[in-house]
């Protein structure tokens, strides 16, 4: 089993003009933009934009998405392909629309699952970024700490 966590801190965006609360996951120890940053490295230098992969930020819109939300555990409140994807990351300026990371989020009895992986504005093949799977205790846990 994959291990989770989410870390709420304060990120500088848009350009550095102001710092602002974020939440995002973190992964076996590594925060997920770093992951996907390795998965989506080919692409972006194939496109010929190497800088683009992994520029994702945690997300802004803490107090409606911290716990007891539901959004990380199968109840987006944030969606971008309308296929049930969560968006998990948003763009570096702090708009979530403007550069969002998306998954399909399944959740059992005795897990939670993060597959098919999408950035909203490139058909990057992203297969290299998971799946996931999280004990769903431990999951849980890891989200009830997100409590303001």
């Amino acid at each position: 089993m994959d291990d989770i966590r989410f870390l709420v801190s304060h990120e500088s965006l848009g350009g550095g003009e102001g710092r602002f609360l974020t939440i995002q996951p973190v992964v076996n120890g590594s925060l997920l933009r770093d992951l996907a940053r390795a998965a989506e490295a080919p692409a972006a230098a194939g496109d010929g934009q190497p800088d683009l992969a992994g520029s994702y930020a945690g997300l802004c819109d803490v107090d409606v998405l911290r716990w007891p939300s539901r959004h990380y555990l199968g109840d987006p409140v944030l969606q971008w392909f309308d296929e049930g994807d969560t968006v998990l990351l948003g763009c570096l300026c702090g708009e979530w629309e403007c550069w969002p990371l998306t998954a399909q989020i399944e959740v059992t009895e005795p897990s939670i699952r993060w597959h098919g992986f999408r950035n909203g504005h490139r058909e990057w093949d992203l297969s290299a970024l998971g799946p996931f799977e999280f004990d769903r205790a431990q999951y849980e846990g890891a989200w009830e700490r997100t409590a303001g």
